[in-house]
């Protein structure tokens, strides 16, 4: 097939440090052109990727200060997308509900992955007025907030089964070693939970999340104070290549959540490396993790800290297998391509069919 993937600005793709959308773009266009299919992916300048690349805007947004309105690159994208839109057989959005008015007009067929909360209540008139636009959910539980929607699946993130590329040998979880936060700091995200629970466990936790520029003022004032305890490493944002050590070196990865997560890349990165992880029951959270097996679901901050006392019980081999079986983006892009298949064949359009082998 004939697949353009159009992925958010404000990241390359991949991201260089920070980036969940961005970075699942990444992880599904490389799968997808591993399978044999035409790969275009319209992203930033700096993105780097085996398929072809059309760059919209010179680098990502993030690095370029000189962006004040955001907007305006992704319209110039979605525009340029449009002129070109005959030439595939399907188009793949991950910029939420942008495309609709445009491309709902098209005959090439069109979807969009929502990689984003939903329970906000100025979405239910966006979706109300779009009701045959094709949407694909990332967890079951993201999609509840709309049930109006046209929704054509649920599709869980996944990661090349070589991540991490440097895998130390897998042990038992055992004894006192330290803990670790991978993500962002945000409010919703509950860092200062994760410290509370360390804490309470006696553990040293290493937290390597981002703070972008709208979290700031949470971070100065409700977070930094927090990070003078003794207990508390604050590494800050770190690569691809850093991950695997990172996860790989803890005794679990906390996730006290306090938001209907969508779907939490950094449990199936945690997974991936054979650790545990101790996440709090929201969102998605029980659709990623097999409790006792992948880890615990808990409901609060004790519950979190009696799980720390069940690690041993855990087999960090079983969790790596359990990734691989269920969390790949080999896996991610056979689901999609199904997908696409069937959306291509509702428009009564044929698919023009890869060349590379069987």
């Amino acid at each position: 097939m004939r697949i353009a993937q159009i992925a958010p600005l404000y990241e390359a793709v991949p991201p260089r440090l920070y980036g969940g959308t961005e970075r699942v773009v990444s992880y599904l266009t490389e799968a997808l052109v591993d399978l044999g299919h035409d790969v275009t992916l319209f992203a930033s300048g700096d993105s780097c990727t085996r398929a072809r690349l059309e760059p919209v805007w010179p680098r990502a947004m993030r690095l370029d200060p000189s962006i004040a309105d955001t907007l305006a690159p992704h319209l110039l994208m979605l525009e340029k997308v449009r002129r070109v839109a005959h030439r595939f057989d399907v188009l793949h959005f991950h910029l939420s509900y942008l495309p609709f008015p445009t491309f709902s007009q098209l005959v090439v067929p069109f979807v969009s992955t929502l990689h984003g909360r939903l329970d906000l209540p100025e979405l239910q008139p966006v979706f109300d007025a779009f009701p045959n636009a094709p949407v694909v959910s990332i967890s079951a539980s993201q999609r509840l907030p709309l049930p109006q929607a046209n929704w054509l699946g649920t599709i869980h993130h996944g990661l090349p089964a070589h991540l991490p590329a440097h895998l130390p040998a897998l042990q038992p979880a055992t004894g006192p070693g330290y803990l670790v936060f991978l993500g962002r700091i945000s409010p919703e995200k509950r860092v200062d939970l994760a410290i509370e629970i360390a804490a309470k466990a006696k553990r040293r936790l290493k937290i390597a999340a981002k703070v972008g520029e709208a979290d700031e003022p949470y971070f100065r004032s409700q977070i930094a104070p927090l990070l003078a305890q003794p207990h508390v490493e604050f590494v800050g944002e770190i690569d691809e290549a850093q991950k695997a050590g990172f996860l790989a070196g803890a005794s679990a990865l906390l996730f006290p959540i306090d938001w209907p997560e969508p779907f939490g890349l950094a449990m199936i990165e945690a997974m991936a490396c054979g650790t545990p992880v101790i996440a709090f029951n929201r969102g998605s959270v029980p659709e990623v993790i097999t409790d006792g097996v992948t880890g615990y679901i808990v409901e609060d901050v004790d519950g979190a800290v009696r799980a720390l006392t069940q690690l041993e019980s855990l087999s960090r081999k079983e969790i790596r297998e359990r990734f691989l079986s269920r969390f790949t983006s080999k896996r991610m892009a056979q689901e999609y391509t199904a997908l696409y298949g069937a959306l291509i064949r509702s428009e009564g359009r044929p698919a023009w069919r890869s060349v590379k082998g069987p």
